[in-house]
């Protein structure tokens, strides 16, 4: 038998280094961004004319060559994805003072033009709210003629936080809206959706706003994945789910009802008795959906207000327990 290679030792403390890209190595120079514009893209800068809006200029993009239009764009004819978060007032107020200062808009969205005429951004719904609320006209955008292309920004968007329940009502409309217009299996768009999990709180969201996703959150990446059914299936699936997932909230739900009888007050009892029912802690790998669910569900039924203590709920993080003479 040939002898096995000896293998390396790694050294204590070391981590293995990604190959690094040589310095001006990859795209295009500076001076090969202008050209003669293809066909196609001359088409769309037609179109933008005859929308009302005025091309800038076609250039190809430095990284991939990807050609692209800069346009202003009737302000009225802009419109957010259907997909994405809800508008913040709050973000769209500072934005729009911070904007008004300036006197100066200098930050293009992102567009590409839907069937209906008008044109989409992914990435620009407060910038699109601040212009309104300051009664501009136009807006300049970056356009892009592939379409898909407003599906995948929106998981690069960082104009401003997502929390768990913006990420997840964002990744649904998506599925949603993509279900309609590209029923290819979900698992492929797992660069759009992001997490698996973030699909199913995103149907539990849209049943009850004040769903505490980021509790179940740590579980579900255990338990949840990408489905390999086109997006028309997968979506029965998520609902399925979903509901699986708010039975098991309303159980729990019950549980933290009756620790706060017994005079609890903490902001984290929920966090406190999903933890106490979570038999996940001790296994390792993956587990099966519908048979966690059915456990943990049965597990918070069961639960036993009468076997914590004050001092549990505290190392949770939460606060004070019920008087001492009980």
């Amino acid at each position: 038998m040939a002898e096995k290679k000896e293998k390396k030792e790694k050294k204590p403390g070391t981590r293995r280094r990604k190959k690094s890209v040589a310095a001006e190595s990859r795209g295009l120079g500076a001076g090969q961004l202008l050209a003669a514009p293809p066909p196609a893209l001359q088409s769309l800068q037609d179109t933008i004319v005859a929308d009302g809006g005025t091309v800038i200029g076609a250039y190809r993009d430095p990284l991939g060559g990807n050609w692209q239009v800069l346009a202003g764009l009737p302000l009225a004819k802009v419109e957010p994805t259907p997909y994405q978060r809800d508008l913040s007032a709050t973000h769209v107020a500072k934005l729009a003072n911070a904007i008004d200062k300036l006197d100066r808009y200098l930050d293009p969205v992102i567009a590409v033009r839907s069937p209906d005429g008008t044109y989409w951004t992914p990435n620009g719904y407060h910038r699109l709210g601040a212009l309104r609320q300051l009664g501009a006209k136009a807006i300049v955008a970056i356009v892009v003629p592939d379409a898909t292309v407003a599906h995948r920004i929106l998981a690069l968007n960082t104009e401003k936080a997502h929390n768990v329940r913006e990420r997840a009502l964002e990744v649904t409309r998506l599925e949603h809206g993509l279900a309609e217009l590209d029923d290819r299996p979900e698992q492929a768009f797992e660069t759009e959706f992001e997490e698996p999990s973030l699909l199913t709180l995103g149907l539990c969201y849209q049943q009850n706003g004040r769903f505490s996703g980021g509790v179940y959150q740590p579980i579900l990446k255990r338990i949840d994945e990408f489905l390999p059914v086109k997006l028309s299936q997968a979506l029965a699936v998520r609902r399925e789910r979903a509901g699986r997932l708010l039975a098991l909230d309303e159980a729990v739900s019950a549980a933290v009802t009756a620790l706060k009888a017994r005079g609890f007050q903490s902001p984290y009892l929920k966090a406190f008795v999903v933890a106490r029912i979570n038999y996940l802690r001790f296994k390792k790998g993956k587990a099966d959906f519908d048979e966690t669910i059915e456990k943990l569900t049965a597990a918070a039924r069961k639960f036993d207000v009468a076997k914590v203590r004050a001092d549990q709920v505290t190392a949770a993080g939460g606060g004070g327990g019920p008087p001492a003479e009980e």
